[in-house]
């Protein structure tokens, strides 16, 4: 498996394994561990999850698959991340972000209890926060780095203003932006996010890669529109969309990084099997403008 290479200190696999999901697919911990390591075998051996997925269960029963073969963490590049909290009020459920100093430093704290280990290969800053204060975020990422509970840092869903602030307090520290893009989502091009990381040489993780499964769905006129070139450019190539789609992301010179979240290790094997195809120039633009949002000028 190919590794992408964020930082001195870290390289994450060409496809990372998420699993946002997790806590629906109703696993025991030794089928949750059965599953990583089949991820391993295979290559893909960076997984992501978060503090707020499945309101912190995610984190733990990964923990206990960790606990179930201890032979797991030793292997893998494990990614994490903060900043959204949520507070019952007039009893109701209440979502805010929270990216000050003592949250930040807790909240990576409790996760390290929660997954069962000693430090997180990457952690990141969840959502982009309206109060951001830069320095004070920075500051505790920093010392979550030296204290050697985190050994590197980054952001998720940031816009390019946002990122360039608190990359300036780190020192340039930030090695990836973790963002949503997908042949129907094209925020962070109109943002100029995907200029500012190219740029920067900065690799971004991508989430949702085939817009949560809605690119194969009916009743979406942008996603009937992707598909249909979509699977064009497969009976070309003798593939399947999914692993098209897979490829059309690496292929960008950013040097973007997948994550794949189904449970279904044949899915899994879709997107690694776009390491080995080779798209032609054209066709990158022929997605990227098969929806209709995309106009080349």
């Amino acid at each position: 498996m190919k590794m992408i290479k964020l930082s001195d200190n870290l390289s994450l696999s060409a496809i990372v394994q998420g699993f946002w999901r997790l806590c629906s697919w109703e696993w025991t911990a030794k089928e949750l561990a059965d599953f990583m390591n089949q991820c391993i075998e295979r290559g893909v051996t960076s997984f992501d999850t978060a503090e707020i997925y499945g309101g912190t269960l995610c984190e733990k029963q990964m923990g206990e698959a960790f606990a179930a073969d201890q032979s797991i963490r030793g292997k893998i590049q494990l990614v994490s991340k903060t900043g959204i909290s949520r507070r019952e009020i007039n009893g109701k459920n209440f979502g805010y972000y929270d990216t000050s100093y003592e949250r930040v430093m807790r909240s990576c704290k409790e996760s390290l209890q929660r997954l069962g280990t000693d430090y997180l290969d990457l952690y990141l800053i969840h959502r982009e926060d309206p109060c951001l204060d830069p320095w004070e975020t920075a500051r505790a990422l920093k010392d979550l780095k030296k204290e050697g509970l985190v050994k590197e840092v980054g952001v998720s869903n940031f816009d390019p203003f946002k990122f360039d602030a608190l990359n300036k307090a780190m020192g340039g520290e930030l090695v990836t932006n973790q963002i949503e893009w997908s042949p129907i989502c094209f925020e962070h091009f109109n943002s100029g996010m995907m200029d500012y990381l190219t740029a920067n040489r900065v690799h971004p993780m991508i989430w949702s890669p085939l817009a949560g499964g809605r690119l194969f769905k009916s009743g979406d006129e942008r996603c009937e529109k992707a598909m249909k070139k979509i699977r064009e450019i497969a009976e070309r190539h003798g593939e399947e969309p999914e692993t098209i789609i897979y490829a059309w992301l690496m292929y960008h010179p950013v040097g973007a990084v997948p994550i794949s979240g189904s449970n279904k290790l044949a899915r899994l094997d879709l997107a690694v099997k776009a390491l080995e195809v080779k798209l032609e120039h054209y066709e990158w633009y022929e997605i990227y403008a098969a929806s209709g949002q995309q106009v080349l000028r």
